[in-house]
């Protein structure tokens, strides 16, 4: 195992405490730590209602059923993210179509979506149809990369202006902020992770966040497979009757377990944030003063990032390369260096229209997201988790420092 992990979830004992709780309670599948955990989560966003799932690809999918996501239209969504955006689309029965990112912040370029909706869709009885598959466009779903939100306000606009749902990708940004508002609370549904790579964790799970009640409700329903009454609900009443389905759900539901050590996670998540912010500000001045062939995160004024991850890019001009190619290729035999010697590092993400199921059916090249394909062969997230020390990362820095000399 690397001395230095990309990133470890941060325990004590009240997750033990709270997880025996639930156990000795009897009830370890979907009920009361659950219901306590999504109102501890949407509280702490300043948000009406959270929705938990089993994981933040379940969120999604949700998320866009009830929102009327299906066959015969299109989402648009960034090109460099986790595969699980693109593939919550294609779940729905509905088409993903990508746009190009900003290097700069890792998240969707809003003049390139204006682009991408001006060439790719004409208007025809008050809708947006594609121009190729006469698919009508539903919505975006934008993402908020590492931690840091995007652009949500000017992607707001764009879908007002055509009259577009929003789904906010957030798997990444718990707690990230424009201003005083957190991620979700701009007038959409977000959809958050508590895998053990997030900020907080359950193991596996998720969460929509909405301050529609009614949605809500539904999507309360839709991951109980469609059933009209909730299980602790029923609990309460004739127990031995099964409820009414409407519809065709899901099971999507949390285990009480996850719930209860959520509960214990959730009161962490400031302290956390505020650990890894340190630690980013510690790398961005040592990036700065001693390896100048790295670009540091970018934190727009105004915003507030979480840092779930510290994702960084290696500048291919300044080692003299000639190609984002030939820099991939560098990067790739730098990571596996500092792998073999304890330091475990990755790229940030991919780039979804270049992996096989997107290429294969979509055609996608290189270069029709250009930033994309930059970003997935020359990004490296570095470790940054709490307990690891301004004496740690000096360490890395100097060794990546020295690495890079030997190549």
């Amino acid at each position: 195992m690397a001395k230095y992990p990309v990133t470890k979830p941060y325990f004590t004992e009240e997750e033990l405490s709270m997880i025996s709780g639930a156990l000795d309670s009897g009830w370890v599948a979907q009920g009361p730590s659950v219901a306590k955990f999504e109102q501890a989560v949407a509280a702490h966003e300043g948000i009406k209602e959270g929705v938990a799932t089993t994981s933040c690809t379940t969120a999604l999918h949700l998320a866009m059923v009830a929102e009327g996501l299906g066959a015969g239209m299109d989402a648009i969504a960034p090109a460099f993210t986790f595969v699980a955006t693109e593939n919550s689309i294609v779940l729905t029965g509905a088409t993903p179509v990508m746009t190009d990112i900003d290097q700069n912040t890792f998240n969707i370029d809003v003049d390139r979506l204006k682009e991408t909706i001006a060439s790719t869709y004409g208007k025809k009885d008050g809708k947006l149809v594609n121009k190729e598959t006469g698919n009508v466009l539903w919505g975006i779903v934008p993402v908020h990369e590492f931690g840091l939100c995007c652009n949500i306000l000017e992607v707001n606009e764009i879908a007002k202006e055509y009259g577009l749902k929003v789904v906010e990708d957030a798997a990444c940004a718990l707690g990230a902020k424009i201003g005083d508002t957190h991620q979700g609370a701009f007038g959409n549904t977000s959809c958050i992770s508590f895998h053990p790579r997030k900020s907080i964790t359950t193991g596996e799970g998720g969460m929509v966040l909405t301050d529609d009640p009614a949605l809500a409700k539904r999507m309360r329903e839709l991951r109980t497979h469609g059933s009209t009454v909730s299980a602790d609900a029923r609990d309460k009443g004739k127990g031995f009757l099964l409820p009414e389905f409407n519809e065709a759900g899901f099971n999507y539901r949390m285990t009480d377990i996850q719930g209860a050590m959520g509960l214990a996670q959730i009161k962490k998540l400031d302290m956390i944030i505020d650990a890894k912010r340190k630690g980013a500000e510690i790398y961005n001045g040592l990036i700065n003063d001693r390896l100048k062939v790295f670009r540091t995160p970018v934190e727009p004024e105004g915003y507030f990032h979480t840092y779930q991850s510290y994702v960084c890019m290696l500048d291919y001009k300044a080692l003299g390369l000639s190609s984002i190619k030939e820099g991939g290729e560098y990067r790739n035999i730098l990571l596996q260096k500092l792998e073999d010697i304890g330091i475990a590092t990755r790229q940030g993400t991919h780039a979804v229209h270049m992996l096989g199921y997107y290429r294969n059916r979509f055609g996608y090249k290189p270069e029709d997201m250009i930033n994309a394909y930059a970003c997935d062969h020359l990004s490296i997230t570095l470790p940054l988790y709490v307990g690891i020390t301004a004496e740690d990362q000096e360490y890395i820095i100097d060794t990546i420092g020295k690495t890079i000399s030997s190549m």
